[in-house]
Protein backbone atom coordinates (compact mmCIF):
# COMPACT_ATOMS: atom_id res chain seq x y z
CA UNK A 1 0.00 0.00 0.00
CA UNK A 2 1.72 3.42 -1.03
CA UNK A 3 2.10 6.56 1.22
CA UNK A 4 1.65 8.86 -1.64
CA UNK A 5 -0.52 11.60 -1.64
CA UNK A 6 -2.57 14.19 -2.97
CA UNK A 7 -2.92 17.17 -0.15
CA UNK A 8 -4.55 20.51 -0.74
CA UNK A 9 -6.78 23.51 0.79
CA UNK A 10 -10.76 24.95 -0.26
CA UNK A 11 -12.70 27.23 1.16
CA UNK A 12 -16.13 27.75 1.03
CA UNK A 13 -18.26 30.17 1.82
CA UNK A 14 -22.32 30.82 2.39
CA UNK A 15 -25.30 30.18 4.64
CA UNK A 16 -26.70 28.00 7.22
CA UNK A 17 -30.46 27.74 8.19
CA UNK A 18 -30.94 25.76 11.39
CA UNK A 19 -33.95 23.81 12.18
CA UNK A 20 -36.47 26.23 13.59
CA UNK A 21 -35.19 29.39 12.58
CA UNK A 22 -36.31 31.94 9.67
CA UNK A 23 -33.39 33.47 9.38
CA UNK A 24 -29.93 32.64 7.89
CA UNK A 25 -26.69 32.20 9.24
CA UNK A 26 -23.21 32.88 7.20
CA UNK A 27 -21.17 30.07 7.03
CA UNK A 28 -17.55 29.28 6.35
CA UNK A 29 -15.15 26.28 5.71
CA UNK A 30 -11.73 26.21 5.73
CA UNK A 31 -10.71 22.45 4.89
CA UNK A 32 -7.80 20.34 3.97
CA UNK A 33 -7.41 17.61 1.82
CA UNK A 34 -5.11 14.41 1.96
CA UNK A 35 -5.92 11.57 -0.18
CA UNK A 36 -3.91 8.46 -1.22
CA UNK A 37 -2.10 8.83 -4.85
CA UNK A 38 -1.96 11.19 -7.45
CA UNK A 39 -5.57 13.04 -8.09
CA UNK A 40 -6.78 12.10 -11.21
CA UNK A 41 -9.89 13.25 -13.00
CA UNK A 42 -11.02 10.05 -13.82
CA UNK A 43 -10.47 8.46 -10.62
CA UNK A 44 -12.10 7.65 -7.69
CA UNK A 45 -10.34 8.69 -4.33
CA UNK A 46 -11.02 8.74 -0.92
CA UNK A 47 -8.78 10.24 2.24
CA UNK A 48 -8.71 12.26 5.03
CA UNK A 49 -10.44 15.91 5.74
CA UNK A 50 -10.10 18.23 8.04
CA UNK A 51 -10.40 21.87 8.81
CA UNK A 52 -12.51 24.90 10.95
CA UNK A 53 -16.50 25.04 10.81
CA UNK A 54 -17.36 28.65 11.60
CA UNK A 55 -20.72 29.81 12.01
CA UNK A 56 -21.06 32.81 14.23
CA UNK A 57 -22.64 33.07 17.43
CA UNK A 58 -23.34 29.25 17.03
CA UNK A 59 -19.75 27.46 15.96
CA UNK A 60 -16.34 27.67 15.52
CA UNK A 61 -14.43 24.38 15.86
CA UNK A 62 -11.02 24.43 14.50
CA UNK A 63 -10.38 20.71 15.31
CA UNK A 64 -13.03 19.28 12.36
CA UNK A 65 -12.11 16.11 10.95
CA UNK A 66 -13.81 13.75 8.16
CA UNK A 67 -13.24 11.98 4.95
CA UNK A 68 -13.39 13.54 1.13
CA UNK A 69 -14.18 11.54 -1.70
CA UNK A 70 -13.53 12.81 -5.13
CA UNK A 71 -14.64 10.92 -8.03
CA UNK A 72 -16.43 13.82 -10.71
CA UNK A 73 -16.45 11.04 -13.42
CA UNK A 74 -16.31 8.12 -12.24
CA UNK A 75 -19.71 8.51 -9.92
CA UNK A 76 -20.19 12.40 -10.63
CA UNK A 77 -19.99 13.27 -7.12
CA UNK A 78 -17.26 14.90 -4.44
CA UNK A 79 -18.69 14.16 -1.49
CA UNK A 80 -17.81 15.94 2.00
CA UNK A 81 -18.23 14.31 5.63
CA UNK A 82 -17.14 16.42 8.81
CA UNK A 83 -17.70 15.91 12.33
CA UNK A 84 -17.43 18.95 14.72
CA UNK A 85 -18.39 20.22 17.72
CA UNK A 86 -20.83 23.35 17.83
CA UNK A 87 -20.59 25.90 20.86
CA UNK A 88 -22.83 24.27 23.32
CA UNK A 89 -20.64 20.97 23.19
CA UNK A 90 -23.06 19.32 20.65
CA UNK A 91 -21.65 16.60 18.05
CA UNK A 92 -22.61 17.15 14.71
CA UNK A 93 -22.27 15.88 11.44
CA UNK A 94 -21.75 17.42 8.43
CA UNK A 95 -22.58 15.72 4.87
CA UNK A 96 -23.00 17.50 1.63
CA UNK A 97 -21.94 16.88 -2.16
CA UNK A 98 -21.12 17.97 -5.07
CA UNK A 99 -23.33 16.52 -8.26
CA UNK A 100 -21.14 16.91 -11.22
CA UNK A 101 -22.94 17.71 -14.29
CA UNK A 102 -21.14 18.15 -17.99
CA UNK A 103 -23.76 20.81 -19.09
CA UNK A 104 -22.94 22.86 -16.23
CA UNK A 105 -19.42 21.92 -14.83
CA UNK A 106 -18.02 24.92 -13.30
CA UNK A 107 -21.44 26.05 -11.52
CA UNK A 108 -21.43 22.25 -10.49
CA UNK A 109 -17.58 22.07 -9.36
CA UNK A 110 -18.29 25.23 -6.97
CA UNK A 111 -21.60 24.44 -5.32
CA UNK A 112 -21.81 21.96 -1.95
CA UNK A 113 -25.29 22.31 -0.47
CA UNK A 114 -24.94 20.01 2.48
CA UNK A 115 -27.19 18.76 5.79
CA UNK A 116 -26.37 19.08 9.42
CA UNK A 117 -27.20 16.00 11.66
CA UNK A 118 -27.17 15.39 15.61
CA UNK A 119 -25.56 12.41 16.39
CA UNK A 120 -29.42 10.66 16.65
CA UNK A 121 -29.35 11.80 13.15
CA UNK A 122 -32.18 14.41 13.45
CA UNK A 123 -31.53 17.53 10.85
CA UNK A 124 -29.94 20.22 12.66
CA UNK A 125 -29.42 22.87 9.53
CA UNK A 126 -29.27 23.08 5.78
CA UNK A 127 -26.69 25.06 4.24
CA UNK A 128 -25.78 25.98 0.43
CA UNK A 129 -22.31 26.89 0.34
CA UNK A 130 -19.76 28.14 -2.88
CA UNK A 131 -16.15 28.30 -3.81
CA UNK A 132 -15.50 31.28 -4.84
CA UNK A 133 -13.40 31.36 -8.28
CA UNK A 134 -12.25 34.50 -9.08
CA UNK A 135 -11.35 35.45 -5.11
CA UNK A 136 -9.88 31.74 -4.28
CA UNK A 137 -8.69 29.94 -7.26
CA UNK A 138 -5.06 30.83 -7.51
CA UNK A 139 -4.85 30.34 -3.96
CA UNK A 140 -6.40 26.73 -4.13
CA UNK A 141 -4.23 25.74 -7.20
CA UNK A 142 -0.99 26.78 -5.44
CA UNK A 143 -1.74 24.92 -2.53
CA UNK A 144 -1.37 21.74 -4.33
CA UNK A 145 0.82 19.29 -3.49
CA UNK A 146 1.40 16.16 -5.81
CA UNK A 147 2.85 12.84 -4.66
CA UNK A 148 6.66 12.61 -4.70
CA UNK A 149 9.29 10.48 -2.67
CA UNK A 150 7.67 8.35 0.09
CA UNK A 151 9.13 9.92 2.81
CA UNK A 152 7.96 6.64 4.93
CA UNK A 153 9.89 4.18 2.81
CA UNK A 154 13.00 2.64 4.18
CA UNK A 155 16.36 5.06 3.27
CA UNK A 156 18.99 2.51 3.58
CA UNK A 157 20.87 0.88 0.36
CA UNK A 158 23.00 -1.50 2.33
CA UNK A 159 25.68 0.74 4.05
CA UNK A 160 26.64 -0.54 6.85
CA UNK A 161 26.94 1.63 9.87
CA UNK A 162 23.39 3.23 9.76
CA UNK A 163 20.18 3.62 11.75
CA UNK A 164 16.85 4.12 9.94
CA UNK A 165 13.78 4.79 12.01
CA UNK A 166 10.32 5.26 12.25
CA UNK A 167 8.21 6.23 15.17
CA UNK A 168 4.45 7.32 16.21
CA UNK A 169 3.08 9.11 19.09
CA UNK A 170 -0.24 9.78 19.61
CA UNK A 171 -2.73 10.94 22.87
CA UNK A 172 -6.30 9.48 23.26
CA UNK A 173 -8.53 12.23 23.62
CA UNK A 174 -10.83 10.73 25.60
CA UNK A 175 -8.62 9.21 28.56
CA UNK A 176 -5.06 11.25 27.90
CA UNK A 177 -3.51 8.18 27.63
CA UNK A 178 -0.26 8.60 25.29
CA UNK A 179 0.91 6.01 23.09
CA UNK A 180 4.90 5.12 21.94
CA UNK A 181 5.40 2.76 18.72
CA UNK A 182 8.64 2.66 17.39
CA UNK A 183 10.47 0.94 14.67
CA UNK A 184 14.01 0.53 14.12
CA UNK A 185 16.92 -1.00 10.98
CA UNK A 186 19.98 -0.94 12.58
CA UNK A 187 23.20 -1.93 9.81
CA UNK A 188 26.35 -2.47 12.33
CA UNK A 189 29.41 -1.15 11.37
CA UNK A 190 31.40 -3.53 9.42
CA UNK A 191 34.76 -1.46 8.85
CA UNK A 192 33.63 -0.34 5.77
CA UNK A 193 32.27 -4.05 4.45
CA UNK A 194 29.15 -4.15 3.16
CA UNK A 195 26.25 -3.70 5.78
CA UNK A 196 25.00 -7.14 6.27
CA UNK A 197 23.47 -8.59 9.32
CA UNK A 198 21.17 -5.31 9.32
CA UNK A 199 18.45 -6.48 12.14
CA UNK A 200 14.64 -4.55 12.60
CA UNK A 201 13.48 -4.33 16.19
CA UNK A 202 11.57 -2.15 18.71
CA UNK A 203 9.13 -1.16 20.54
CA UNK A 204 5.89 0.01 21.85
CA UNK A 205 4.68 2.11 25.37
CA UNK A 206 1.39 2.75 26.56
CA UNK A 207 1.37 6.03 29.12
CA UNK A 208 -1.84 5.47 31.63
CA UNK A 209 -2.54 9.05 33.29
CA UNK A 210 -1.20 9.09 36.81
CA UNK A 211 0.55 5.23 36.18
CA UNK A 212 3.57 3.54 35.32
CA UNK A 213 4.53 3.17 31.82
CA UNK A 214 3.97 -0.29 29.70
CA UNK A 215 6.58 -1.01 27.77
CA UNK A 216 7.27 -4.04 25.61
CA UNK A 217 10.01 -4.82 22.68
CA UNK A 218 9.51 -6.87 19.50
CA UNK A 219 12.49 -8.21 17.52
CA UNK A 220 15.38 -8.60 16.62
CA UNK A 221 14.57 -9.66 13.06
CA UNK A 222 16.86 -10.17 10.20
CA UNK A 223 15.92 -6.79 7.80
CA UNK A 224 13.98 -7.95 4.65
CA UNK A 225 12.53 -4.86 2.40
CA UNK A 226 9.22 -5.33 2.22
CA UNK A 227 7.91 -4.33 -1.18
CA UNK A 228 4.85 -2.39 -0.02
CA UNK A 229 5.17 -1.17 2.90
CA UNK A 230 7.82 1.45 5.51
CA UNK A 231 8.80 -1.05 7.78
CA UNK A 232 7.80 -4.75 8.80
CA UNK A 233 9.43 -7.15 11.53
CA UNK A 234 7.58 -10.54 11.68
CA UNK A 235 3.99 -9.16 12.68
CA UNK A 236 5.15 -5.64 12.87
CA UNK A 237 4.24 -3.45 10.21
CA UNK A 238 3.96 0.35 9.57
CA UNK A 239 2.33 0.13 5.33
CA UNK A 240 0.52 3.19 4.34
CA UNK A 241 -2.16 4.25 6.51
CA UNK A 242 -1.95 1.27 8.66
CA UNK A 243 -0.13 0.43 12.03
CA UNK A 244 -0.22 -3.40 13.51
CA UNK A 245 1.73 -5.19 15.64
CA UNK A 246 2.59 -7.59 18.62
CA UNK A 247 5.52 -6.49 21.46
CA UNK A 248 4.99 -8.45 24.40
CA UNK A 249 1.88 -7.91 26.24
CA UNK A 250 1.12 -4.70 23.97
CA UNK A 251 -0.55 -5.09 21.03
CA UNK A 252 -1.79 -2.72 18.06
CA UNK A 253 -3.98 -2.30 15.16
CA UNK A 254 -4.27 1.75 14.25
CA UNK A 255 -5.49 3.39 11.08
CA UNK A 256 -3.85 6.49 10.09
CA UNK A 257 -5.70 9.77 8.37
CA UNK A 258 -4.34 13.26 7.30
CA UNK A 259 -1.49 14.89 9.02
CA UNK A 260 -1.25 17.78 6.13
CA UNK A 261 2.09 18.98 4.66
CA UNK A 262 5.45 16.86 6.23
CA UNK A 263 7.45 19.17 8.56
CA UNK A 264 10.83 19.73 8.12
CA UNK A 265 12.61 19.87 11.25
CA UNK A 266 15.89 19.59 9.71
CA UNK A 267 16.86 21.19 6.66
CA UNK A 268 15.24 19.60 3.77
CA UNK A 269 18.82 19.46 2.15
CA UNK A 270 20.20 17.49 4.91
CA UNK A 271 16.99 14.39 4.65
CA UNK A 272 17.81 14.35 0.75
CA UNK A 273 21.12 14.57 0.67
CA UNK A 274 22.57 12.27 3.87
CA UNK A 275 25.13 15.22 4.56
CA UNK A 276 24.89 15.76 8.12
CA UNK A 277 25.40 13.12 10.61
CA UNK A 278 21.57 12.33 11.00
CA UNK A 279 18.34 14.24 9.98
CA UNK A 280 14.79 13.70 10.85
CA UNK A 281 11.25 14.90 9.27
CA UNK A 282 8.15 14.83 10.14
CA UNK A 283 5.40 13.38 7.02
CA UNK A 284 2.60 13.36 8.93
CA UNK A 285 2.68 16.02 12.01
CA UNK A 286 -1.11 16.65 12.31
CA UNK A 287 -2.47 12.72 11.87
CA UNK A 288 -5.68 11.32 13.42
CA UNK A 289 -5.32 7.58 14.70
CA UNK A 290 -8.19 5.37 14.74
CA UNK A 291 -8.36 1.45 16.02
CA UNK A 292 -7.44 -0.56 19.15
CA UNK A 293 -3.94 -0.85 21.18
CA UNK A 294 -3.97 -3.71 24.05
CA UNK A 295 -2.06 -3.98 26.59
CA UNK A 296 -2.66 -5.79 29.47
CA UNK A 297 -6.08 -7.01 29.85
CA UNK A 298 -7.21 -3.29 28.76
CA UNK A 299 -7.95 -2.27 25.51
CA UNK A 300 -7.44 1.13 24.27
CA UNK A 301 -10.30 2.20 21.74
CA UNK A 302 -9.05 5.06 19.90
CA UNK A 303 -10.99 7.36 18.09
CA UNK A 304 -9.61 10.45 16.04
CA UNK A 305 -6.51 10.23 18.16
CA UNK A 306 -4.26 13.29 17.58
CA UNK A 307 -0.61 12.44 17.01
CA UNK A 308 2.26 11.98 14.42
CA UNK A 309 4.39 10.11 12.29
CA UNK A 310 7.82 11.04 11.71
CA UNK A 311 11.26 9.41 10.50
CA UNK A 312 14.89 9.82 11.36
CA UNK A 313 17.94 8.67 9.23
CA UNK A 314 21.92 8.82 9.77
CA UNK A 315 25.04 6.91 11.61
CA UNK A 316 23.67 6.71 14.65
CA UNK A 317 21.72 8.24 18.25
CA UNK A 318 23.11 11.61 18.88
CA UNK A 319 25.45 12.33 22.06
CA UNK A 320 22.61 14.06 23.58
CA UNK A 321 19.12 15.50 22.47
CA UNK A 322 16.10 16.43 23.49
CA UNK A 323 12.83 16.09 21.20
CA UNK A 324 9.22 17.33 21.32
CA UNK A 325 6.17 17.36 19.43
CA UNK A 326 3.22 19.20 20.62
CA UNK A 327 0.17 19.09 19.15
CA UNK A 328 -1.35 22.74 20.00
CA UNK A 329 -4.73 22.32 18.26
CA UNK A 330 -6.33 23.15 15.06
CA UNK A 331 -3.57 22.16 12.87
CA UNK A 332 -0.87 23.97 14.64
CA UNK A 333 1.92 22.02 16.13
CA UNK A 334 5.14 22.18 17.45
CA UNK A 335 8.51 19.75 16.73
CA UNK A 336 11.87 20.79 17.87
CA UNK A 337 15.02 18.35 18.02
CA UNK A 338 18.06 19.63 20.38
CA UNK A 339 21.26 17.71 19.87
CA UNK A 340 25.09 16.63 20.14
CA UNK A 341 26.69 15.32 17.93
CA UNK A 342 29.05 12.22 18.74
CA UNK A 343 31.12 13.11 15.74
CA UNK A 344 35.17 14.57 17.15
CA UNK A 345 35.22 18.17 17.54
CA UNK A 346 31.13 18.67 17.06
CA UNK A 347 30.63 16.53 20.36
CA UNK A 348 32.06 19.84 22.20
CA UNK A 349 29.42 22.47 21.18
CA UNK A 350 27.00 23.07 22.94
CA UNK A 351 23.18 21.29 21.83
CA UNK A 352 22.19 22.33 18.36
CA UNK A 353 17.65 22.98 18.19
CA UNK A 354 16.04 22.78 15.29
CA UNK A 355 12.71 24.48 15.95
CA UNK A 356 9.46 24.34 13.48
CA UNK A 357 6.36 26.28 14.63
CA UNK A 358 3.52 25.82 12.31
CA UNK A 359 0.23 28.05 13.11
CA UNK A 360 -2.39 28.70 11.13
CA UNK A 361 -1.33 26.63 8.46
CA UNK A 362 2.12 28.45 8.09
CA UNK A 363 5.44 27.52 9.05
CA UNK A 364 6.80 30.11 11.26
CA UNK A 365 10.44 31.79 10.08
CA UNK A 366 10.43 28.88 7.39
CA UNK A 367 13.93 29.63 6.06
CA UNK A 368 16.46 27.30 6.57
CA UNK A 369 16.39 25.29 9.84
CA UNK A 370 20.51 24.89 10.26
CA UNK A 371 21.14 28.93 10.00
CA UNK A 372 17.34 29.15 12.28
CA UNK A 373 19.12 27.05 14.98
CA UNK A 374 21.99 29.18 15.45
CA UNK A 375 19.49 31.85 17.23
CA UNK A 376 18.58 29.40 19.34
CA UNK A 377 19.41 28.10 23.16
CA UNK A 378 18.69 24.94 24.85
CA UNK A 379 19.58 23.23 28.22
CA UNK A 380 19.04 19.47 28.07
CA UNK A 381 18.04 18.01 31.52
CA UNK A 382 16.04 16.32 33.41
CA UNK A 383 12.91 16.10 34.52
CA UNK A 384 12.57 20.00 32.44
CA UNK A 385 14.14 20.99 29.44
CA UNK A 386 14.53 24.34 27.91
CA UNK A 387 14.81 25.91 24.54
CA UNK A 388 14.82 30.00 23.85
CA UNK A 389 15.68 32.10 21.46
CA UNK A 390 14.97 34.19 18.44
CA UNK A 391 12.81 32.58 15.55
CA UNK A 392 12.40 35.18 12.76
CA UNK A 393 11.28 38.35 14.30
CA UNK A 394 9.89 37.34 17.15
CA UNK A 395 11.00 35.83 20.54
CA UNK A 396 10.17 32.17 21.35
CA UNK A 397 10.99 29.82 24.98
CA UNK A 398 9.48 26.71 25.18
CA UNK A 399 9.64 24.41 28.51
CA UNK A 400 9.16 20.94 28.52
CA UNK A 401 8.39 18.45 31.77
CA UNK A 402 8.85 15.10 31.72
CA UNK A 403 7.12 13.71 35.09
CA UNK A 404 9.19 11.26 36.68
CA UNK A 405 6.18 8.85 36.94
CA UNK A 406 5.20 8.69 33.80
CA UNK A 407 8.34 8.67 31.91
CA UNK A 408 10.37 5.15 30.77
CA UNK A 409 13.72 4.82 30.37
CA UNK A 410 14.83 2.74 26.52
CA UNK A 411 18.18 1.42 26.34
CA UNK A 412 19.24 2.00 22.73
CA UNK A 413 22.49 0.81 20.88
CA UNK A 414 24.09 2.39 17.61
CA UNK A 415 25.30 0.30 14.31
CA UNK A 416 28.59 0.63 16.23
CA UNK A 417 27.02 -1.20 19.29
CA UNK A 418 28.11 2.38 21.80
CA UNK A 419 25.39 2.40 24.21
CA UNK A 420 22.55 5.18 24.96
CA UNK A 421 19.86 5.66 26.95
CA UNK A 422 16.55 7.82 26.41
CA UNK A 423 13.81 9.09 28.80
CA UNK A 424 10.50 9.39 27.16
CA UNK A 425 7.23 10.39 28.19
CA UNK A 426 4.40 10.98 25.90
CA UNK A 427 2.71 12.62 29.18
CA UNK A 428 4.70 15.58 28.96
CA UNK A 429 3.54 19.27 30.10
CA UNK A 430 4.24 21.80 27.45
CA UNK A 431 4.52 25.50 27.71
CA UNK A 432 5.15 27.70 24.32
CA UNK A 433 5.31 31.53 24.17
CA UNK A 434 5.91 32.98 21.26
CA UNK A 435 6.70 37.24 21.20
CA UNK A 436 6.89 40.36 19.06
CA UNK A 437 8.78 43.19 19.48
CA UNK A 438 7.01 46.13 21.17
CA UNK A 439 8.58 49.36 21.68
CA UNK A 440 12.06 48.54 23.79
CA UNK A 441 10.62 44.98 25.30
CA UNK A 442 8.72 41.85 24.29
CA UNK A 443 5.01 41.35 24.05
CA UNK A 444 3.48 38.22 23.97
CA UNK A 445 1.66 37.07 20.64
CA UNK A 446 0.24 33.85 21.37
CA UNK A 447 0.87 30.71 24.32
CA UNK A 448 0.41 26.81 24.81
CA UNK A 449 0.04 25.28 27.57
CA UNK A 450 -0.02 21.26 27.01
CA UNK A 451 -1.05 19.38 30.49
CA UNK A 452 -0.25 15.98 29.90
CA UNK A 453 -0.46 15.62 26.17
CA UNK A 454 3.23 16.50 24.88
CA UNK A 455 5.34 13.79 23.68
CA UNK A 456 9.04 14.04 24.58
CA UNK A 457 12.19 12.26 25.41
CA UNK A 458 16.11 13.42 26.30
CA UNK A 459 18.47 11.00 25.53
CA UNK A 460 22.16 10.73 27.55
CA UNK A 461 25.09 8.79 26.92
Amino acid sequence: MSARRTVFGEVMEGTLRLAGEDRERPMRLELAADLPGVLRPWGDAEGALTGRVHVPDWADDPAAAGRLRVAPIAARRIRYTLAFTSGDGRRLRLDGWKTITPRRPVRSMTLLPLTVTDEEGAVVGEARLRFHLRRDLARFLGGFRFPGPDPMRSRWRGQAGRLEVWYTTLTDPATGTGVWIHHELVAPDRDGRDGGGARAHGWAAVFPPGEAPVLARFGPREWSPPEDAGFAAGPVVQAGDRLAGTAGDVTWDLRETGGGPPLYTFPRWAWESELLPAAQIVPRPDARYDGVVRFGDRALELEAAPGASARIYGHGNARRWAWLHADLGGGDVCEIVAAVSTRPGMNRLPPLPFLRLRVDGADLASGDPLLAALRLRADIGLPVWTVQGRLGDRAVHVRVALPPGETVSVDYADPDGAPAVCHNSERADVRIVLARRAGRGWETEREWRLDGTGHAEVGLR
